[in-house]
């Protein structure tokens, strides 16, 4: 069965909520609509002629609710209107300048940062004229009114810069987790690919020089060539197997090393490897690590070394674990240069708070030594 990305499951979520949102709006705006049709009705002898238009108003007020994340400027613009023409023409209603502060806070909120820094320049003329239809001397009165309008909109406003500097926070950590998987898929892809590439490349070549002179041994490598690549296919689909379904089981480790120096053997170099029988107890991600070093490190050998024997040794040592590989190649020149193999290496072991050595052995050829602390 097919799994469902991390994006579709989160536009599903997404999805799911929309209307949940929706429908509290529009329960917000039918619950004001009816609080103010029964104010407007409860003050008929007052309003007279003018009930239609009164009516009329409400409804916009109350409306202007139901849309108002879809498009705060312009809902609490039609709001603080039809509030200040229902102050002017009609009758100030007790109930509508509170669905007019929800307006200012959804303003705040959910309207953009440009648009949303509108909201205190809107509210002093709205008040101005709902103030100018009522029968308040005081001056306090507007003052404080307009204070508490001023405060929803920068809770509002508030809220909304604390909601974008998280989602940029949680931008960055995804990012961060991306470019870490793009590393890691790569690195695994360049120490599966790589060795077995050139491993091939030996047989091919030592296939070619046979040919004629020996056809039976000649024979023998391409069937070793064959294994190698088919090999070579399972772990691919392994690797792609685990960007897909994380399953740690499928990943090799420390107790596939036999397949791996046979395959060494099998393009000309005696691989000894002797392995601590604790090192088999590890941390899956560690013991796969430990693998990768081998192997990136026996493939240098191939590649680069020209050697006809290595040696490999795994020992635990308390919380460590060291790793070596030597070989009896021709060693280093003077510009030697680490390539993206241990440079690969070197980036597992940091993973892991360890170190790494490598470079001309005692006795000739080439040694790496690392040392990865066990988790």
């Amino acid at each position: 069965m097919r799994q469902p990305s991390w994006t579709s499951t989160r536009a599903a979520a997404r999805r799911r909520t929309r209307p949940n949102a929706a429908v509290l709006d529009f329960a917000l705006a039918a619950a004001f609509l009816l609080a103010m049709l029964a104010e407007r009705f409860g003050a008929a002898t007052r309003i007279g002629e003018r009930m239609p238009a009164a009516i009329a108003l409400s409804v916009l007020i109350a409306g202007a609710l139901a849309a108002r994340r879809a498009a705060p400027l312009a809902t609490y613009l039609v709001g603080s209107a039809a509030l200040s023409a229902e102050a002017l023409f009609i009758l100030p209603s007790a109930v509508s300048p509170y669905a007019n502060l929800i307006g200012l806070y959804s303003l705040g909120l959910w309207g953009t940062r440009t648009r949303a820094r509108l909201g205190p320049a809107i509210v002093l003329p709205g008040m101005i004229a709902y103030f100018s239809g009522t029968a308040h001397t005081y001056a306090m009165v507007p003052a404080a009114v307009l204070f508490v309008w001023l405060l929803a909109w920068a809770l509002g406003y508030g809220g909304a810069r604390r909601r974008e500097a998280w989602e940029a926070s949680r931008r960055v950590v995804r990012d961060q987790v991306v470019a870490e998987e793009r590393v890691r898929i790569a690195r695994e892809l360049h120490d599966l690919v790589g060795h077995t590439l050139n491993l091939m490349l030996v047989q091919a070549g030592a296939a070619r020089r046979l040919l004629d002179r020996d056809p039976e041994q000649t024979r023998g490598l391409l069937g070793t060539m064959e294994h190698t690549g088919r090999e070579a296919l399972e772990e691919l689909d392994r690797v792609l197997h685990l960007l897909r379904r994380d399953e740690p089981e499928l990943r090799p480790g420390l107790a596939r090393l036999d397949s791996l120096t046979w395959r060494m053997e099998q393009a000309g170099i005696r691989v000894t490897a002797r392995v601590d029988p604790a090192a088999y107890e590890l941390p899956r991600s560690l013991d796969l690590s430990a693998y990768r070093i081998v192997q990136e490190a026996l493939t240098n050998t191939v590649k680069h070394g020209r050697a006809t024997r290595a040696e490999v040794s795994v020992r635990r040592d308390g919380n460590a674990l060291d790793v070596e590989v030597r070989d009896d190649g021709v060693g280093v020149d003077g510009g030697y240069v680490p390539g993206r193999g241990l440079a690969g290496i070197a980036e597992r072991v940091r993973e892991f708070g360890g170190s790494v050595e490598h470079g001309g052995g005692e006795r000739g050829g080439f040694r790496l030594h690392a040392v990865l602390l066990i988790p």
